[in-house]
């Protein structure tokens, strides 16, 4: 089992996960994080340091198609190795629904340090 990063995440990007993973399996888009199936541990350190609650177990009823999205952009975007400060709206933007089809970006975010 490998945990999964799932649409909450769009636009908030709180980066706690990045503080406490023991593995730095994070990779980061220009608007979201997702999780590298491959280097997760599944330790779980990192869901409940999610603000937003938008990381989840690959059992949980939506982890499917966050499961497929997280694989994808994982071997796309750079590793982030240290947490940065989240955007100035975070806090608008979470708990909005739609926000894969309204916001999601498939940009890379930056180099990841």
């Amino acid at each position: 089992m490998t945990y999964v990063v799932t649409e909450n995440c769009i636009r908030c990007k709180y980066m706690h996960c990045v503080d406490v993973c023991p593995v730095q399996c994070f990779c980061e888009g220009e608007n979201m994080l997702v999780i590298h199936p491959d280097e997760c541990i599944n330790c779980g350190i990192c869901e409940p340091e999610c603000p937003s609650n938008a990381i989840v177990p690959e059992t949980h009823p939506i982890a499917p198609t966050w499961t497929r999205h997280n694989a994808r952009y994982s071997a796309l975007w750079p590793n982030i190795l240290v947490a940065k400060t989240p955007p100035n709206d975070a806090a608008a933007f979470d708990g909005l629904p739609n926000k894969l089809r309204d916001y999601f970006s498939e940009k890379p975010g930056d180099d990841g340090s």
